[in-house]
């Protein structure tokens, strides 16, 4: 198809979107990781602070991470609600000083946050690679059950069917190879 990019161009620019969302991640005043199930935010501060000294707040659509009377390091609207009470704080002490970790808890525990807050740049979520030994321990039907959202997942986010929407469309052309005789012309997919 003419206009498309070439293997080389699409890779170089993947590349190049990696690295901004790279600059724009390590911009941010706090460092996230996540599995498909849970976030954990960790903030490096100086030593001398202690848990009192903190203004931590968890709310099922809201987190705010503060020392007292200084900006926050994060303060905003999650993407995603979570579950209060599995989610947790902690301080804690490093070589370098000491660090909060906040661990949210999803509630919805099949989908990939694009950033912590929403007012955070976003990560392209579709480049998500899950570690295959966390796919590995989950049993069958839910690793199935996964694979197939992540599929679905990329395939919504390239404007292509979903494995559903595929399915429907093929018993739809099946039904049609049987009954040529009726006029699908005037059908409505949706």
């Amino acid at each position: 198809m003419p206009g498309s990019p070439t293997p080389e161009e699409r890779d170089k620019a993947d590349a190049e979107q990696k690295a901004r969302e790279e600059a724009e991640q390590a911009a941010l005043p706090y460092k996230w990781t996540q599995t498909i199930k849970d976030v954990d935010v960790t903030i490096a501060i100086d030593a001398k602070y202690k848990g009192r000294d903190l203004d931590v707040k968890l709310s099922k659509k809201a987190l705010k991470v503060a020392i007292k009377g200084q900006q926050p390091f994060v303060d905003g609207e999650l993407p995603h609600p979570i579950h209060v009470d599995e989610s947790t704080w902690t301080l804690e002490t490093t070589p370098t000083g000491k660090e909060i970790a906040v661990h949210l808890d999803k509630v919805n525990q099949m989908e990939w946050w694009a950033h912590v807050v929403t007012s955070a740049p976003k990560i392209d979520t579709s480049k998500i690679q899950p570690e295959n030994s966390k796919l590995n321990d989950l049993d069958g039907e839910t690793r199935g059950m996964v694979e197939k959202m992540m599929y679905d997942q990329r395939q919504k986010e390239q404007g292509k069917p979903t494995s559903d929407e595929q399915k429907k469309l093929e018993l739809l052309e099946k039904f049609k190879a049987q009954h040529p005789e009726m006029d699908f012309s005037n059908a409505k997919m949706g």
